[in-house]
């Protein structure tokens, strides 16, 4: 049988965000894919060259707004270690609690996302509605509901008081309660082991030379998360488990998810009973010195790298971002090999797919294969 080729995106009722793929199928069989990046390209990482480093926290967690808190975190920790800044105790827990409750609300978004193209409505929005009580606190602790601007360079913006904290508790308690009962949903409903086991198959062996990250690799039995093997803000002092399963599939990726949404909740109430009093903050310095500054964190996707170069000005000389998505593209493109054209879907959303923060551009003469970068101006120009 001939192959044809099949073209799903930019738009596409399984894609949230533009992307584009295409797909070799022979019947209903996917033999090859071909993914092609680059639709919502915002040049932020070049922008971030004009603003100074104050600034540039703001534009960093608009990398991804659902990931904010993950970027503003790795962006002020590779600019602490550039300026060797050393953070306040208290501020470290707290970066905790807020990057766990930033875990958490994506976690069960996209679980409910999972549960929508599997069909299954009424997880969708069981889930969505336990999501709302995790924004309700993100809220009072940061002040803001989405963008939380709450990292800054030298540690955090807001403290917690006693009477967020304890309603911190009761609603992880009630939160972890449901978590459990969703999870024997994900392990042992029909409709959800029918669409998801033996789905986009990722053997341990593919997801270390393919690079993934994140639960997508923690899916194939990889047990990597930079919580645990290069610890950071206050997770050295928590007892981090970290969650992996071995089948390496749409459904072990999904439950690895929901085991890691009741690590996080066992995270946070760690942190409210352990942390220390004092500052949240101390005063960072106004330039930025020559040299680099480097930070990876566990985002909810998976690896979130920033390196930074000073050049002994306010603003940076160079910001390079690598996101999760995009070192897991090359994973779900093995991942959909093999498998049917109806499990698209179910394998996209797998990897919990941002789009958005992937994105790049680069241009290149297709004659001689030279690469050049653009100004802000000339590239503004060449879209006029």
């Amino acid at each position: 049988m001939s192959s044809i080729d099949l073209v799903i995106g930019p738009q596409h009722p399984a894609l949230h965000e533009p992307e584009r793929f295409l797909f070799k199928v022979e019947g209903e069989t996917v033999i090859d894919v071909e993914p092609r990046i680059g639709y919502v390209h915002r040049g932020i990482e070049k922008a971030l060259e004009n603003r100074t480093f104050v600034q540039g926290v703001y534009l960093a967690e608009r990398v991804c707004g659902i990931c904010n808190v993950a970027h503003s975190l790795c962006y002020v920790q590779a600019m602490e270690d550039i300026c060797e800044v050393e953070l306040p105790e208290r501020a470290k827990y707290l970066r905790v609690i807020a990057h766990e409750l930033n875990r958490i609300h994506s976690h069960i978004l996209l679980l409910g996302v999972a549960g929508e193209l599997l069909g299954f409505m009424t997880l969708f929005m069981l889930m969505w509605r336990d999501r709302e009580d995790v924004m309700d606190l993100i809220e009072r602790l940061t002040g803001n509901r989405v963008n939380s601007a709450y990292n800054v360079v030298g540690g955090v913006r807001r403290d917690i008081d006693s009477k967020l904290a304890e309603d911190l508790r009761k609603v992880m308690d009630r939160l972890y309660e449901r978590m459990v009962r969703y999870k024997k949903v994900f392990a042992n409903d029909p409709t959800v082991r029918a669409r998801t086991v033996g789905v986009g198959l990722l053997s341990r062996a593919k997801a270390v030379d393919l690079c993934a990250v994140g639960p997508t690799t923690r899916g194939s039995g990889v047990k990597a998360d930079v919580r645990d093997y290069l610890p950071y803000a206050a997770y050295e002092d928590l007892d981090f488990k970290l969650v992996s399963y071995e089948e390496g599939d749409v459904w072990a990726r999904l439950m690895v998810r929901v085991d890691e949404t009741l690590e996080a909740i066992e995270l946070i109430k760690r942190s409210l009973d352990k942390m220390p009093s004092g500052p949240i903050c101390i005063k960072p310095p106004r330039v930025i010195p020559k040299g680099e500054g480097f930070s990876v964190v566990e985002a909810p996707r998976g690896d979130l790298n920033y390196h930074v170069y000073g050049k002994g000005a306010s603003t940076p000389d160079r910001v390079k971002i690598r996101t999760p998505t995009y070192a897991n593209i090359p994973a779900v493109c093995e991942m959909f090999k093999g498998g049917y054209i109806a499990d698209i879907p179910a394998t996209l959303v797998s990897i919990d797919p941002c789009f958005a923060c992937t994105d790049r551009v680069a241009i290149i003469n297709v004659e001689t294969g030279e690469r050049r970068s653009l100004t802000i101006e000339e590239l503004t120009r060449r879209g006029k």
